[in-house]
């Protein structure tokens, strides 16, 4: 008799379907599965960010979460926020303002900016550091992270205004 469980998500607008035994954790199903690299395993714990991914709307850190829990959920990581020849202004913005430098924690980042700036599109520098709170980044320092997310934030508040 198998354990495993029968798993339907939707990644980045794709319809996955798989077995997978109830304690696979979402970020391996992610990484090891479904081949999609950009969330990476940090900490393990849920405390730098950088496995962050938005699942049916809300930011989630994906290595503390079954794949199980996910089951039937639409999820979004750094993939399906844009790629190198269409950029997301947050992508564009962490690439202009040099808002990253390793680069490990930047999907875990961008994808929780884009959540961020869905939730307030015009935060100040305070509301940004605390809405990234959750994410951590050991290169920057963060001032180039939080000038990348002001810098976006303007951009897509312009882009919305002259839609208007």
């Amino acid at each position: 008799m198998s354990n495993k469980m029968h798993i339907k998500l939707n990644v980045n607008g794709k319809d996955e379907e798989f077995l997978a035994e109830p304690r696979e954790l979402l970020i391996y199903t992610l990484r090891e599965r479904l081949n999609i690299t950009g969330p990476h395993i940090g900490c393990e714990t849920s405390h730098c960010g950088a496995c962050t991914v938005t699942i049916d709307g809300k930011s989630v850190k994906s290595c503390t979460m079954f794949a199980a829990q996910a089951d039937g959920k639409e999820i979004t990581t750094i993939e399906g926020i844009g790629g190198p020849d269409d950029l997301h202004p947050l992508q564009a913005a962490f690439k202009e303002h040099h808002g990253l430098q390793c680069g490990y924690c930047t999907p875990g980042m961008i994808t929780r900016a884009t959540k961020l700036l869905e939730e307030n599109p015009n935060p100040t520098e305070e509301e940004i550091r605390f809405g990234m709170a959750g994410n951590i980044c050991r290169c920057t320092g963060y001032q180039n992270i939080i000038k990348s997310i002001q810098a976006a934030a303007a951009e897509m508040s312009a882009a919305k205004e002259a839609a208007e």
